[in-house]
């Protein structure tokens, strides 16, 4: 599992020209599902995100997680994450999940997030043609794979 970890001082996910989530200050995070992906790979990546210490603080230090701030979280599904650039100028994408694993680890994500976190999660639409603005602020983005996280 692959995520793009963006500090935000505001971001959106607009559908068919409807607002579907909105967060003012916060994370946008951008989530790719692979195959190999489990509840143990959602477990760690939702402490990680929920304990990650990029606010600032009184001081201007990065030592305040998104729990502290009471900041808003948004995760958008992001296929794209796992392609593979590696032959030719046409990227292939055969290491991102199919729709019928990739939903389900989708939404227990989200809902892990939600526990782990105690804080709102705004959403996408999975499959969605999606519009996500977003004022990055830092700019700060983080990318976290829970294959790699050892």
């Amino acid at each position: 599992m692959r995520a793009v970890i963006q500090r935000v001082s505001q971001a959106s996910v607009t559908i068919e020209g409807q607002i579907k989530s909105e967060i003012g200050p916060g994370l946008l995070i951008l989530l790719g599902v692979e195959d190999a992906d489990n509840q143990e790979d959602i477990d760690w990546l939702c402490k990680k995100i929920s304990q990650l210490r990029i606010f600032g603080d009184e001081n201007g230090l990065m030592n305040l997680s998104v729990q502290d701030i009471g900041g808003g979280l948004m995760v958008v599904s992001q296929f794209t994450l796992h392609a593979s650039t590696k032959k030719g100028n046409r990227p292939s994408f055969i290491r991102a999940a199919r729709p019928e694993t990739a939903i389900p680890l989708y939404e227990k994500f989200v809902e892990t997030l939600r526990e782990t976190s105690g804080l709102l999660v705004g959403t996408g639409e999975f499959g969605a043609d999606m519009k996500v603005a977003l004022i990055n602020d830092g700019p700060v983005t983080i990318v976290m794979d829970s294959k790699t996280k050892e």
